[in-house]
């Protein structure tokens, strides 16, 4: 929740209090609303344009970045095809890996996790806005 949104709260209860009349509360409250979505939409247009930028970059560590991490955890997902074979042979052998696999993944830092949701929703909204703007297909 960022500052503004615990502002607008009491700033409109205030706006009730020393506006008497309706009409023009009810606009200073429209104005309040207003500056709430810009600050807001300018704060999402930051974050998309640093994200277009480094999609957009030349440098092939910096542009291939998002895609490479998400290559690794789809091989990750997908290894799921293989260990259901393992599995169908070999069920003990299966339980081992899955267990080992586990302690691994369970030592991971939860940062790593949101780094790949981040780094996931970041890179699909570039796409989707290069999209819009014709620079990607």
């Amino acid at each position: 929740m960022s500052i503004l949104n615990s502002i607008v709260g009491p700033l409109a209860g205030l706006i009730d209090k020393i506006i008497p009349d309706p009409k023009a509360r009810d606009a200073a409250k429209l104005e309040l609303i207003k500056l709430e979505g810009t600050q807001e939409l300018e704060r999402v247009q930051t974050q998309l344009s640093a994200i277009v930028a480094e999609a957009q970059s030349s440098d092939p560590w910096t542009s291939r970045a998002r895609p490479s991490f998400l290559y690794v955890m789809y091989a990750l997902i997908l290894w799921a095809i293989p260990m259901g074979l393992i599995g169908a042979a070999r069920p003990e052998t299966a339980t081992s890996i899955a267990a080992v696999m586990n302690a691994y993944l369970t030592g991971l830092p939860d940062s790593l996790y949101a780094l790949f949701g981040t780094g996931y929703l970041g890179y699909t909204a570039a796409r989707q806005w290069g999209k819009i703007k014709g620079v990607e297909k």
